[in-house]
């Protein structure tokens, strides 16, 4: 599976972007994961994409939201009220584990990574 991210860039604290993650073909779960400088990168949100259940981490619950479009083979990750410590290269990653995850372990296809920058 090639995965294709996109959306990225520099924003204001408060606004909003959308991450974009197109995929060759459909997998099991998707994930969006991110590595700020000097951080070990985190999961921040992910999706299963036959059931469309998804999942947060507590740090972007009720900010960012996870969606899929089954015909498109992309997944969306709308990120609203963004705050600096937001500031991060944000990657999609692609598992075909049975459970979903949130460790990057269990990922084996990754996208390039985009750069979202909160500025206060």
């Amino acid at each position: 599976v090639q995965l294709q991210a996109s959306g990225g860039g520099l924003v204001q604290a408060g606004g909003s972007l959308r991450l974009s993650c197109a995929a060759s073909g459909p997998t099991f779960n998707m994930g969006w994961f991110r590595q700020a400088p000097g951080k070990e990168r985190e999961f921040v949100a992910g999706i299963r994409w036959s059931a469309g259940s998804t999942y947060y981490a507590d740090s972007v619950k009720g900010r960012f939201t996870v969606s899929r479009d089954k015909a498109k083979n992309t997944v969306y990750l709308q990120m609203n009220s963004l705050k600096p410590e937001d500031t991060a290269v944000y990657y999609c990653a692609a598992g075909g584990m049975i459970g979903f995850s949130t460790s990057s372990d269990d990922y084996h296809y990754w996208g390039q990574g985009t750069l979202v920058t909160v500025s206060s």
